[in-house]
């Protein structure tokens, strides 16, 4: 890396770093989108997970930023993280279905073209990804977009988000039902009695920073207000 790549790197970590979400969105919307691009892939590999999630939140802002005036830019690097998620990359895919789920969530012209791959990495019948970790990224990825678009979540999506309630790996069941949620299902179905008694606590990241919660009182927070009420 040239002396002045590494210098705008360490001006994206700390920019990442920053309390101020707006302040730093807005600070990294200086930096020339070609290198920012690239900085913000580096540092989805970040072992820091909340600067990790600030990356994935800084490629949705530029991607969706680039998509308005050149397109094919902006599936070019879609493409480089469907490249990351597959197997023949040699590598792991950290982040990339994340950032998939944020450029879509901020882009629904991307999103009518790269929608069904997001979705397919949770189908045994498409892309589906079995690495433990990054199926905990698709799962927050795919609730992300679905934040933004519930109306495309589909039966087998549906299906296949609450085969996760029942996973080993509370993060996994916390973000199915952020997924879940997200997707308005939970408006008229009722989670589960273990979940709605779980009281396991999980890290949720939510737009700049985390923020801890019982999968309990996420189920609350779902539960249709008539069971509620009823106490059922």
């Amino acid at each position: 890396m040239k002396p002045y790549g590494r210098k705008t790197k360490r001006l994206v970590g700390g920019l990442l770093a920053l309390g101020s979400r707006s302040q730093a969105l807005e600070s990294l919307a200086q930096i020339p989108d070609t290198q920012l691009t690239g900085h913000l892939f580096s540092y989805f590999y970040s072992k820091e997970e909340l600067i990790k999630f600030r990356s994935v939140t800084a490629m949705g802002e530029l991607v969706a930023r680039i998509a308005e005036n050149r397109m094919e830019n902006a599936r070019v690097i879609l493409r480089r993280i469907m490249w990351n998620l597959n197997d023949e990359s040699g590598g792991i895919g950290w982040g990339s279905p994340e950032a998939m789920g944020e450029i879509l969530s901020k882009s629904p012209a991307l999103a009518l073209e790269f929608k069904s791959i997001l979705f397919s990495y949770l189908d045994h019948k498409g892309n589906h990804i079995e690495h433990d970790m990054l199926q905990r990224g698709v799962l927050w990825g795919i609730g992300t977009y679905l934040g933004t678009a519930p109306r495309d979540l589909t039966q087998g999506t549906r299906e296949q988000l609450e085969a996760h309630l029942c996973s080993s790996d509370p993060v996994k069941r916390g973000y199915a039902i952020r997924a879940l949620s997200n997707g308005d299902v939970l408006k008229c179905t009722a989670l589960p009695d273990f979940i709605q008694a779980d009281k396991t606590a999980i890290d949720i990241y939510t737009g700049w920073n985390f923020s801890t919660t019982r999968l309990s009182d996420m189920a609350l927070d779902c539960t249709p207000e008539w069971i509620q009420a009823s106490g059922e």
